[in-house]
């Protein structure tokens, strides 16, 4: 079944809920059994149904089974936020004296959970290249038991070579972890790429409207399922069922959006390469992007977010064309059918950045708004920026 079908479709057991299109909102906490036996049995339920409001409702249920669908995935946990489905995902497969490789251009709350919590944990941890591909062989340890991808690279916008990495990754009994929050389950496939666990902020494209938090965590197997299911049960996270219904219906026009997203952004891209001001546009969409083969060989399309780097290391300049941005507010989410800027400089943990020496870094999400209204606003905070630079001599 083609994808923009499964939107519609997965998820919505319509004989189930008295032939209403969309699923109901169950709200519980106490779930009632038959008899004592079954009762005595309720733990065993948690993998297949509820046996209490923590493990799920119907409308958890719903959201899952149609991003598992979609992702092509055995079966998908959703949980509180996507950093908790980073943590509970790198928790379910870590103990004490296990190693880690964590790519360099990972989400920063991963990298301060590795360094704050993981480390506490007595958990190894070392990170990699985003462009190591099949060489990440060499860095294994006989201890090594994840390795955690992001492509592509927070920030940054690397793309790695996924396949390559699974498959030396897999080859020495890792499991790997990918974020995939960028492609959505619409554009990048991970498990027809050796991936093994796909991980989602559901806040950001999937639900699509700025209105809540929200985490998916897609196994590809039982027993990784289980694993995670077991290490988000024994923390207490749960998601609010009000919250997956909101993720639900966004899913729904989730190809929609990002058809619109991809051909905006590409035209902003564009018009931003050919400005003076400009260093580089981080955009694996862009044919001279030193990512955009990759892309094009493992990806269905690509979402409306990159990274520009602009020629100044001027914070006041910066905030001269920021501050008086109209349509690009200031914001540190994404996904959202708003447009938003923020400056990732600051941001940038990794060890080398793409560009060298010099240059600020800021991240654009394009968002629904007509791509005339947007580059006319970039345009005058480029106009705001060259004034400012001027003023300073």
């Amino acid at each position: 079944m083609d994808d923009d079908t499964l939107l519609v479709e997965a998820g919505a057991n319509v004989e189930m809920e008295f032939d209403i299109v969309n699923p109901a909102v169950s709200r519980a906490s106490t779930v009632l059994f038959p008899t004592l036996d079954a009762f005595n049995k309720r733990h065993d339920r948690r993998y297949t149904g509820s046996a209490y409001g923590i493990h799920g409702t119907p409308t958890n249920f719903a959201l899952a089974e149609a991003v598992t669908a979609l992702e092509g995935g055995h079966r998908t946990l959703v949980v509180s936020s996507g950093l908790a489905a980073v943590t509970l995902s790198l928790l379910a497969f870590l103990d004490p004296g296990d190693h880690l490789l964590m790519v360099d251009t990972v989400y920063g709350p991963g990298r301060s959970f590795c360094e704050n919590i993981l480390r506490r944990f007595g958990v190894e941890f070392s990170y990699y290249d985003p462009l190591i591909g099949g060489r990440i062989g060499n860095l294994m340890q006989p201890n090594t038991r994840v390795v955690y991808l992001e492509s592509p690279g927070s920030l940054t916008f690397e793309v790695q070579d996924v396949p390559a990495i699974a498959a030396e990754a897999r080859a020495r009994g890792a499991k790997v972890l990918l974020d995939n929050t960028w492609a959505t389950p619409l554009y990048f496939k991970g498990f027809q790429h050796g991936v093994d666990v796909s991980i989602h902020a559901a806040t950001k494209y999937i639900s699509g409207h700025s209105d809540l938090v929200l985490g998916l965590i897609v196994s590809g197997d039982d027993a990784a399922f289980r694993k995670i299911k077991d290490t988000a049960a024994s923390f207490g996270d749960c998601a609010a069922p009000d919250v997956c219904y909101l993720a639900l219906r966004g899913l729904r026009t989730l190809s929609v959006r990002l058809r619109h997203h991809q051909q905006s952004a590409l035209r902003v891209a564009q018009w931003l390469q050919g400005r003076t001001e400009i260093a580089r546009v981080l955009y694996p969409a862009l044919p001279d992007d030193p990512g955009h083969a990759l892309w094009k060989r493992d990806f269905r399309g690509a979402a409306g977010l990159f990274g520009v780097v602009l020629r100044t290391d001027s914070e006041r300049a910066v905030a001269a064309m920021v501050d008086g941005l109209a349509l690009f507010r200031i914001g540190a989410s994404w996904g959202g059918f708003e447009s938003l800027i923020v400056p990732a400089q600051p941001g940038i943990q990794r060890t080398a950045v793409p560009w060298g020496e010099g240059g600020y870094l800021v991240r654009i999400n394009v968002g629904l708004e007509a791509v005339d209204d947007l580059i006319a606003d970039l345009e005058a905070g480029l106009g705001r920026l060259n004034q400012a630079l001027r003023a300073a001599g």
